[in-house]
C-alpha cells in the first residue's frame, strides 16, 4: 500500500522537525518521495505526528474479558492515536510463563490495530516470592518486568530480583507505594478525605517506598522505571536522583494532571484511582515535573472497570479509569497550561517513552515504521459514554469539552482508524 499525505503539519518531537510537508508510505514504512499512490489523504489543517505511545494500558486480556476485551481496547487505542502501548502483568492468570505471552502477543498482532509490547510479572503469580524465569519470559516478547499494583513486602527479594535484572539487562518498572501505609486507603490522606470519612493513604507511603527502590537501583545499577508518581516529594525525589545520574525514569498518569481529591467532590467514584488523586499542590508539582523533564512521560494509566463494580459507593470501588482515547487531548490541555511548544508536549507520548520501552518507535524517519497519527488539535471533543470505543466508560472527564482528536491512525502503513 502506497499513501502520500499531503499538506499536514508533520511534527517530529525527535528530530525537531515541524513544519508544513508531505509524506510518503510504502510498504509500511516512510519513504522516499514517489509520484503514484495507491491512497491520497489531505491533511490539511491536521497535525501528523509519531503514533503515540503508552507505557501503561490495561487490555484484560487474559482473565477479564467481564471488564473489557483485546477487541474492544485495541478499537479505543486506534481511536486515540496509539500505535504502540505496554500492557501491565496484572491479567488472570498473571504474564508470567512464556506461553501466556506469546498468546497475548499473538492475539494482538492479529487484530493488526496497535503494537502490543507486554511486561512480564518480576516475581511468580505476582506474590513477591519467588522470581520468574526472565530470560524466557524476555525471548517470549516482554520489554520489562514489573509488579504492577501488586508489592514486594520482603525487600531482599525485591534486592535479588534487581540484582537479577542488572545483571542481565533487563529493566525494573514499579510503582512506589508502602502497602502498609496504604493499607485500606482509598483516598489522599487529606482534609478532603477526613472531610468524607474515608481512610487515607499519606503521601509519604510513596515517598518512602521511592527511597527505597532508589537505594536498591543505586546499589545494583538496574534500570529502574518509576510508574505513575502521585506526590510532590516523589518528583523531588526523583529530581535528585536524575541529578546523581542513576538510571531511573517514570511518569505520570495523565489523570493526576488535572484532578486532585477536591474533584473527588461528593463521593465520585470516577474519580477512585489508584494512585490517588493528591493534594492541589501535588497536581501542580506533578506537571510542573512533566514540563521540566524530570517526568519523562505521560501514560493513560488505562484501566476499564465494569459498570458494577464502578457504581458502588466511593470506598468499595473499584480503582481505575479508562484512558487510551483521552491520552492526546489531555496531553494537549497540560501542554497549553504549561506553554509548552506542540513538540515538547508530543514528546511525553512519542518519543520519550519509546526510548523507555527500548523499540523503535515514536519518530518519523526514511525506512522506519509508519506508525502515525494524524489529528486536528482544535477539533472539540465532548467525553460522554457514547464517544468511547473502550469497553470500560468510567472516566472522572464525563461531560468535559476537550480538544483534539484523532483522525487517522496508520500502523504498519495501514490505516487501522479513520473518523
Amino acid at each position: 500500500m502506497r499513501i502520500h499525505i499531503k499538506n499536514g503539519r508533520v511534527v517530529d518531537p525527535a528530530s525537531g522537525r515541524d513544519g508544513v510537508a508531505d509524506l510518503f508510505v510504502s510498504d509500511g514504512k516512510i519513504a522516499e518521495e514517489f509520484s503514484r499512490a495507491d491512497r491520497v489523504i489531505d491533511a490539511k489543517g491536521l497535525v501528523v505526528s509519531p503514533g503515540f505511545i503508552d507505557l501503561a494500558a490495561r487490555l484484560r486480556e487474559p482473565g477479564y474479558e467481564y471488564k473489557a476485551t483485546l477487541d474492544s481496547e485495541m478499537a479505543a487505542a486506534a481511536a486515540g492515536g496509539v500505535t504502540s502501548l505496554a500492557c501491565p502483568p496484572d491479567t488472570d492468570p498473571p504474564l508470567d510463563e512464556p506461553g501466556l505471552v506469546d498468546m497475548l502477543r499473538r492475539r494482538a498482532k492479529a487484530l493488526a490495530k496497535a503494537r502490543v509490547h507486554p511486561l512480564g510479572a518480576l516475581t511468580v503469580k505476582l506474590k513477591g516470592e519467588a522470581l520468574t524465569e526472565m530470560g524466557q519470559l524476555t525471548d517470549a516478547g516482554c520489554v520489562a518486568f514489573s509488579q504492577a499494583n501488586a508489592f514486594i513486602a520482603d525487600t531482599q527479594v525485591l534486592w535479588r530480583a534487581m540484582q537479577y535484572a542488572a545483571t542481565f539487562g533487563y529493566a525494573v518498572w514499579l510503582r512506589a507505594e508502602d502497602a502498609w501505609l496504604a493499607r485500606d486507603g482509598v483516598a489522599h490522606d487529606g482534609e478532603m478525605a477526613t472531610r468524607l470519612g474515608l481512610p487515607g493513604i499519606p503521601s509519604f507511603a510513596e515517598t518512602i517506598a521511592l527511597g527505597t527502590l532508589l537505594e536498591l537501583a543505586r546499589a545494583t545499577g538496574a534500570r529502574l522505571h518509576v510508574c505513575r508518581l502521585s506526590t510532590a516529594g516523589a518528583v523531588e525525589l526523583i529530581r535528585r536522583a536524575k541529578a546523581e545520574k542513576l538510571p531511573v525514569t517514570c511518569d505520570v498518569g495523565i489523570h493526576h494532571l488535572h484532578l486532585c481529591d477536591v474533584d473527588l467532590g461528593y463521593f465520585d467514584s470516577h474519580c477512585r484511582l489508584d494512585p490517588p488523586l493528591r493534594s492541589q499542590r501535588d497536581r501542580d508539582a506533578l506537571a510542573r515535573g512533566a514540563a521540566e523533564g524530570v517526568i519523562d512521560c505521560l501514560v493513560s494509566d488505562h484501566t476499564p472497570v465494569d459498570e458494577d463494580r464502578k457504581h458502588l459507593p466511593f470506598g468499595e470501588a473499584e480503582a481505575g479509569a479508562t484512558g487510551l482515547e483521552l491520552l492526546l487531548p489531555l496531553a494537549l490541555k497540560w501542554g497549553e497550561a504549561q506553554k509548552l511548544p506542540l513538540a515538547a508536549t508530543l514528546a511525553r507520548i512519542t518519543s520519550h517513552p519509546g526510548a523507555i520501552l527500548g523499540v523503535r518507535a515514536g519518530r518519523i524517519a526514511l525506512g522506519e515504521a509508519a506508525d502515525l497519527a494524524l489529528f486536528d488539535p482544535r477539533a472539540p471533543l465532548r467525553v460522554s459514554p457514547e464517544t468511547l470505543k473502550s469497553q470500560g466508560k468510567n472516566t472522572p472527564f464525563l461531560g468535559y469539552e476537550l480538544s483534539g482528536k484523532v483522525r487517522y491512525t496508520l500502523v504498519d502503513g495501514n490505516v487501522v482508524y479513520e473518523a
